[in-house]
C-alpha cells in the first residue's frame, strides 16, 4: 500500500477549501483501485479570512485533511517547504487550492511515475488564457531571460503543480536555503522528470494574490538564486565605461595638441547629462551587488523559513 501526500498552500482561500476537496475526491475510485492512501496537508500562510476554520471543519468530515497554520504570512515558498517537511507519503504532490491545478491529472501523473520510471511529473500551461496581456508578455520575457542567464532550465509556463517520489522530495528538503525559488530548485536537483501540458484554468472563486509587483520581485529572486550573470553584467558595464572614458581622454589630448581646443566650448548641459548617465549606471550596478549581498545577509542570519502557530 502506498501513501500519497498532497500539499496545498493557502492564503485567503476559504471559498475554495471544500471545492478543492470535492474535486480531489473524484479520484477516489482510482486511489482505491491502486491501493493508495492519501493525506491532504493544507498550509495556511497567514490567511486573514476563514481558511483555518474551513480546514478544521473539513478535518471533522475527513481526518485525512491536516492543517499547518503559520503565525503570519511567510510566502508560498515557505508553505511548500513546510508541507514537504510534514509529508509522509511515498509520493508527494504540490497543488494550488484555487483549482487552477486540476486534480484530474493526478491519476495520469501517478501512472507515469510508477510505470514509466520517472522521479517527477511536472505540469506547464500551454496558454495564458484569462491573464492580462501585459502580465503574459513580461512572464514570457522572464523565462527567456532566466534561461539565457542560468544553467538550470526553467520551462516557460511551468506550474508548481507536480508529483514527486520520496527520493526527489528528500533532495528538495536537503536544500535549506532561506531565499527559495521552487521552480529553479525542482530543476536544479535533477532526476528524471516528465512534463505534461494543460490549458490554463482560471480561478474558480476568489482573486489572485499575485500582483504585478509581487511577481516582479519573485522573478528577481529567481534570477539571483540561479544565476550570477547580473554581477558579470555589472562588471562588464564598468569595463566598457572605463574604455569609453579612456578613448575620450585620448581624443581630448590629441585635439589639444593639434588645434588647441580641449572641448572647453562644450556646454554644461551635455556634461551634466554625461555625469547623470554614468552615475545612473554606477547606482544600477551597485544595486545589483546590493541585492546579492542582501540575499547572503538573510542566509547567514539563519532565521527559520516559517513559524507554525498550530497544527492539526
Amino acid at each position: 500500500m502506498g501513501v500519497l501526500s498532497i500539499i496545498i498552500p493557502c492564503y485567503n482561500e476559504e471559498e475554495n477549501v471544500f471545492d478543492f476537496y470535492d474535486e480531489f475526491m473524484k479520484n477516489e475510485k482510482f486511489f482505491n483501485e491502486h491501493d493508495l492512501e492519501f493525506e491532504l496537508i493544507f498550509v495556511n500562510d497567514g490567511s486573514k479570512d476563514g481558511t483555518v476554520d474551513k480546514v478544521k471543519e473539513l478535518n471533522k468530515k475527513d481526518s485525512r485533511a491536516h492543517l499547518i497554520s503559520f503565525s503570519r504570512n511567510f510566502g508560498k515558498e515557505a508553505a511548500i517547504y513546510a508541507g514537504l517537511q510534514k509529508s509522509v507519503g511515498d509520493y508527494v504532490a504540490v497543488m494550488d487550492c484555487d483549482l487552477q491545478d486540476p486534480p484530474a491529472l493526478l491519476p495520469e501523473m501517478y501512472t507515469i511515475i510508477t510505470e514509466e520510471g520517472y522521479d517527477s511529473v511536472a505540469t506547464r500551461r500551454v496558454d495564458r488564457k484569462g491573464e492580462p496581456p501585459i502580465r503574459s508578455f513580461f512572464a514570457r520575457q522572464f523565462y527567456k531571460i532566466i534561461n539565457k542567464m542560468s544553467k538550470t532550465e526553467i520551462v516557460d509556463g511551468a506550474r508548481d503543480y507536480r508529483l514527486m517520489n520520496r527520493q526527489f522530495v528528500d533532495a528538495i528538503l536537503s536544500l535549506e536555503e532561506y531565499n527559495r525559488f521552487s521552480k529553479g530548485i525542482f530543476g536544479w536537483v535533477g532526476f528524471k522528470n516528465k512534463w505534461i501540458e494543460f490549458e490554463n484554468i482560471e480561478r474558480k472563486k476568489g482573486e489572485t494574490k499575485w500582483s504585478f509587483w509581487k511577481l516582479f520581485k519573485y522573478a528577481l529572486d529567481g534570477i539571483m538564486a540561479f544565476s550570477t550573470a547580473p554581477l558579470a553584467m555589472a562588471s562588464l558595464l564598468g569595463v566598457i565605461f572605463c574604455l569609453v572614458a579612456f578613448v575620450f581622454i585620448v581624443i581630448i589630448i590629441i585635439r589639444k595638441l593639434t588645434i588647441g581646443d580641449p572641448y572647453n566650448t562644450v556646454g554644461w548641459t551635455s556634461t551634466a547629462c554625461i555625469i547623470l548617465f554614468v552615475s545612473g549606471v554606477q547606482l544600477f550596478c551597485t544595486g545589483i551587488v546590493g541585492q546579492y549581498l542582501s540575499k547572503a545577509y538573510l542566509e547567514v542570519k539563519k532565521r527559520p523559513l516559517f513559524i507554525v502557530k498550530e497544527e492539526l
